[in-house]
C-alpha cells in the first residue's frame, strides 16, 4: 500500500487494478462519515484532482485520485453506508478501484512511514 500526502491510498493488485481509499487518520480527523460521493463507473480521474468528496457532521472534504486513470468500480457499500469507511478505510472502506493510465504514478507515492511523519504534522 502506498499513501498520497492528500491523504489517500493506494494498492495495487495483481491484474495492474489500483484500490483506493482514505486513510486512517484522514477518517479520524473528519468524524463519522454521513455521506460519500463517488464517479461513475468509467469515469476518468487525474492524479491530484479531486473525484468525489466525503462528508461528515464536522465537514465536506474533497477525494484526490492518487494516479490518473479509469473508474472500473465504486464501492456501493459506503454510498449506503459511509461509516465503513470509519470503521474498515483500509479494507471494507475502500472508495473506488483504478485501471491506471500510467501505472509509474504510484512510484511517486509514499511509503507509511513517510505518510505518518506528514500526518503527524498536520495533526489540529
Amino acid at each position: 500500500m502506498r499513501y498520497s500526502l492528500s491523504h489517500t491510498w493506494a494498492r495495487a493488485a495483481d491484474d495492474g487494478s489500483v484500490t483506493v481509499g482514505i486513510t486512517s487518520f484522514a477518517q479520524y480527523e473528519l468524524g463519522e462519515l454521513q455521506y460519500v460521493g463517488l464517479p461513475r463507473v468509467g469515469s476518468a480521474v487525474t492524479k491530484d484532482a479531486s473525484f468525489g468528496e466525503v462528508e461528515s457532521a464536522k465537514t465536506v472534504s474533497e477525494l484526490y485520485a492518487p494516479c490518473s486513470g479509469t473508474v472500473t468500480a465504486i464501492n456501493k457499500a459506503v454510498i449506503d453506508d459511509p461509516a465503513i469507511v470509519n470503521r474498515d478505510p483500509h479494507g471494507a472502506g475502500w472508495i473506488i478501484r483504478v485501471e491506471p493510465s500510467d501505472p509509474a504514478e504510484l512510484d511517486a507515492l509514499v511509503d507509511l512511514a513517510t505518510y505518518d511523519a506528514h500526518a503527524a504534522g498536520n495533526e489540529h
